[in-house]
């Protein structure tokens, strides 16, 4: 039989069907898509979503938070750990652009 015609974002979603996890969470879109874009690259599929239904009256409130199947949670914990540690530490000049990232659930 063959199979259904899919999309490149469709494959890489979990099936809401499947029972899911929290892996990360950020009040900052910016941050939560760095972070899917690392689950996508181990190939971890995951869904990045709203963490509150007010997110479409009010953009930029209540956070995003980024699901996986839970047989890929501890995978997925373990890149985001390892991806936290691998961000230099500072150096002690006034360079923004290497915050440390928040700790997560």
């Amino acid at each position: 039989m063959a199979e259904p015609n899919t999309t490149g974002e469709e494959r890489s979603r979990p099936d809401p069907n499947e029972k899911l996890v929290k892996v990360f969470d950020s009040e900052q879109e910016p941050e939560a898509m760095v972070v899917k874009g690392l689950l996508d690259s181990a190939g971890i599929e995951n869904d990045l979503a709203s963490a509150s239904l007010l997110q479409d009256a009010f953009p930029g409130m209540g956070g995003m938070i980024i699901l996986v199947r839970e047989e890929d949670a501890e995978k997925a914990r373990q890149l985001i750990a390892e991806s936290r540690r691998a961000v230099p530490a500072d150096s002690g000049d006034d360079d923004d652009a290497t915050e440390e990232l928040p700790a997560q659930a």
